[in-house]
């Protein structure tokens, strides 16, 4: 197999928008840096403060029950640590989410576009130290097999954009759901090397078209139905630092 990365996705707000990467410098015990790195708890969730550990994906905003978020398009400026919101390609706010006041801003905006959805109004948060707010407790790396996603359409009877697994590293020329008999194997991405440690159940995020923000196929019960499972992708944790690129090769080494 001739396998290479296509993408290399970022969530630096868990919810909202990707941002496609030219490279990154992956770490042992890291996921992507800042993916998922802040979250928008609901207004009825008591937070210690702005910085809090890992917490199950209920407690945010999220794809799974607020397909509304998917209306919005947003973008962070790591050096300024500015995260900037559009709608419809129009910018509706932005703040620095690293102080107070930025903060509020971004807060007050959910606030007013989620009305009471949002359980009053959201706290923006950080995680602790070097984790994520990701579905899983452990960082880890989300990898995205292409070919499983076509095959995944062709029991569907229609495209599926592979933006709805959300998942941060996406590649090319593998066997479909191959990946699923990586468990336990290490792999080398470019100049890192990952162990693949379980697959990815998938939720009714999926569901939501990431252009419309309708919710236009119930992914899951595709996935039921045409393959007895609700998984596609897997968990990877990184084992060897290293640079990844698009266009790097995957070679599974034990």
């Amino acid at each position: 197999m001739n396998m290479r990365v296509s993408q290399i996705v970022r969530y630096p707000v868990k919810g909202l928008t990707g941002e496609a990467l030219d490279e990154t410098h992956l770490q042992v015990g890291r996921g992507l840096a800042l993916d998922r790195r802040y979250a928008l708890a609901h207004g009825s969730r008591a937070m210690g403060g702005p910085t809090i550990g890992w917490m199950e994906k209920n407690a945010f905003l999220m794809l799974a029950r607020h397909a509304r978020l998917a209306q919005l398009q947003t973008s962070f400026e790591q050096s300024t640590g500015t995260l900037t919101i559009r709608r419809g390609g129009k910018q509706v706010a932005r703040g620095k989410i690293t102080d107070r006041i930025g903060r509020t801003l971004i807060e007050e905006f959910f606030a007013a576009f989620m009305g009471a959805e949002a359980h009053g109004k959201p706290k923006l948060v950080e995680v602790e130290g070097t984790g994520a707010f990701s579905d899983v407790s452990t960082p880890m790396i989300s990898l995205i097999n292409s070919s499983s996603v076509r095959d995944l359409e062709r029991v569907a009877g229609r495209a599926i954009d592979v933006r709805r697994f959300r998942g941060n590293i996406v590649f090319e020329g593998g066997d479909p759901w191959g990946e699923f008999g990586w468990i336990g194997r290490t792999l080398s991405i470019g100049g890192a090397t990952l162990k693949i440690v379980d697959r990815t159940s998938r939720c009714p995020a999926t569901s939501v078209n990431p252009d419309s923000a309708e919710i236009d196929l119930n992914v899951p019960q595709v996935l039921q139905r045409g393959f007895g499972h609700a998984d596609c992708g897997v968990y990877a944790e990184v084992v060897g630092n290293g640079t990844v690129k698009p266009g790097d090769s995957l070679k599974l080494l034990s």
